[in-house]
């Protein structure tokens, strides 16, 4: 009869079938429920960071870089003007300029006899200026690759290389401390500034003007030259080696780096300083802005590029990079980002297509997929009719390891299918929740039991790792206490579980030691709080408000208090 009856239950489990008591064939009623079983819970806990922004995400909205390897460290990188806006790669001894569309080299200028520095574009893009090490600057011809003029007169490497507004006149800037206007015409020097005390390594020409010119130098000095009176017109004191400058197209605010620092100065004002930003930790190499000149890029010795709003000068964005940062670009349009390393890495980053243009590329249609029921021999679907009975079928549902044996309330492979390596070590969150089903259970403690020194070590350093989570701290602590009450008695006799508890002793000494310092700084944030607070007296003739002091008069303290 139990034979019979195991049957019956079985065939009653296949088909959800509930047999009510008053059957003929059996003196018995027999009522069945198929019990199921609910997953462990894994809990999602809130990613510790800074917010994305729109912001943000319109930075991060590059595809995955090239990456090339050039010769030597990338000194200089200049996008052209002009459509589709090639940009000039100045490594080692050439000029490079790449397509953007393919990543490759269109071109390669080599006629240098030591190291290449600065190549620029004229605002047409027809022409590009080169200095080098020898102290000479070249000009080249962007339809062919000879050199038009050679400009010679410096007595050391040149650093800067620009053309002025009027495309007529060049701007150099080299290691003899001096800056020299070069006409294109006639290949002769036409103006000199030798103000600079070091070597001068950056500089740029004013959109606004021809004649004013912007330099910086190793003598921590940003100076502003007007040609038609062969001098400075503005000189501000950065405070540490000048390593970039930039101004607006406007020409009345410019923005000077060195050190881990940038400072922003309003030239109409006299050279008035307007803001300091220092989020960098190591020398900010290079700054340029975007097409729209509303946005700052910085690249530094960091391996970070950060991008500020020029409105408030606040961080909006940060990538980061596998090497030191020496130059960076951006195309006009915003949709080409190149960066050049130390190492000789050259990093292109092109945007991602919009959503809207995705949506416009036709679709391929999938074919559906039926099940092999709706098909016969002749390979005829079978469609329901109105009056037929549609029955669902009922996937399996899958269940992880630890479920299965939680499920055969097999409770220490449960722990043990927790425990594994690809599960504590890329998802603790989901062993952590296997504990708090079994401290639910009321079975930690017997899963616990009865491991090998091994098995406990690698739980002691699981618990040591998350302990200063705060999101498993809890769960964390109670484990611990587990672990102690039943491994207390013999942790002596095995040098390897010595060890491992002093460790974990260690770290919750290091944590108790954080809590202290940040209660501290939380009681003089309170007092900061409290002391910024205005002072409200009580009095006969209603409330008053302190004033703060006054300064002595005739050796008497003075204090106002005005009556409301």
């Amino acid at each position: 009869m139990d034979k019979i009856k195991d049957l019956f239950a079985r065939w009653l489990k296949q088909h959800q079938f509930l047999l009510c008591a008053g059957n003929p064939c059996f003196d018995y009623a027999i009522t069945y429920k198929m019990a199921t079983f609910k997953k462990t819970v894994i809990k999602n806990y809130p990613r510790v960071g800074a917010l994305e922004t729109q912001e943000s995400l319109y930075w991060k909205h590059f595809e995955f870089p090239v990456t090339v390897k050039e010769f030597g460290a990338i000194t200089h990188i200049e996008f052209s003007p002009v459509e589709p806006h090639k940009f000039a790669v100045t490594s080692s001894s050439r000029v490079q300029l790449y397509n953007p569309a393919t990543n490759q080299v269109d071109k390669s200028l080599s006629r240098f006899r030591d190291v290449a520095y600065s190549g620029s574009f004229r605002s047409d893009g027809r022409l590009l200026v080169a200095g080098g090490g020898e102290g000479v600057v070249r000009l080249f011809d962007m339809n062919g690759r000879s050199v038009l003029r050679m400009f010679k007169g410096h007595q050391g490497p040149v650093h800067v290389s620009k053309f002025s507004s009027d495309n007529l006149h060049i701007m150099s800037c080299g290691d003899d401390k001096s800056v020299r206007c070069w006409d294109i015409p006639s290949e002769k020097e036409t103006c000199r500034f030798t103000e600079h005390t070091d070597y001068v390594r950056c500089g740029v020409v004013s959109k606004a003007s021809k004649d004013m010119w912007l330099t910086g130098s190793y003598d921590h000095k940003v100076k502003l030259f007007d040609t038609r009176t062969k001098k400075s017109v503005l000189t501000v004191e950065h405070g540490h080696p000048v390593e970039s400058v930039v101004m607006f197209p406007a020409g009345g605010i410019f923005l000077s780096a060195g050190s881990n620092y940038i400072k922003v100065w309003d030239a109409l004002a006299g050279g008035r300083l307007l803001t300091t930003l220092s989020n960098h930790h190591k020398t900010i190499t290079s700054l340029c802005f975007n097409g729209a000149h509303n946005r700052l890029l910085t690249g530094s010795l960091d391996r970070h590029v950060k991008i500020y709003d020029v409105t408030s000068y606040k961080l909006v964005s940060n990538l980061d990079y596998p090497g030191p940062i020496l130059s960076m670009g951006i195309s006009p349009t915003d949709n080409t980002l190149v960066v050049g390393m130390a190492t000789g890495l050259l990093s292109i980053q092109h945007r991602k297509p919009d959503d809207a243009d995705e949506e416009k590329k036709p679709k391929k249609k999938r074919p559906q997929k039926l099940t092999y029921r709706y098909y016969d021999r002749s390979r005829t679907v079978y469609a329901p009719k109105i009056g037929d009975v549609i029955v669902p079928h009922e996937k399996k549902e899958f269940l992880e390891k630890y479920d299965r044996m939680l499920r055969r309330f097999q409770h220490s492979k449960a722990l043990d299918a927790a425990l594994q390596l690809h599960v504590r070590a890329k998802m603790p969150k989901v062993t952590i929740s296997v504990f708090q089903e079994l401290i639910r259970r009321g079975v930690m403690k017997n899963a616990l039991s009865g491991r090998d020194e091994k098995w406990v070590r690698v739980m002691l350093t699981f618990l040591k790792r998350h302990l200063g989570d705060p999101n498993f701290a809890a769960t964390v602590i109670d484990v611990i206490s587990m672990l102690i009450d039943i491994y207390g008695s013999v942790i002596s006799q095995s040098d390897d579980l010595t060890s491992q508890f002093q460790k974990l002793e260690d770290a919750i000494s290091n944590e108790l030691k954080y809590h202290r310092t940040l209660e501290e700084v939380g009681g003089m944030m309170d007092t900061l709080l409290a002391a910024s607070r205005p002072i409200e007296l009580n009095g006969s003739n209603g409330n008053a408000l302190l004033d703060i002091p006054a300064p002595r008069v005739n050796g008497e303290h003075h204090m106002e208090i005005e009556q409301r």
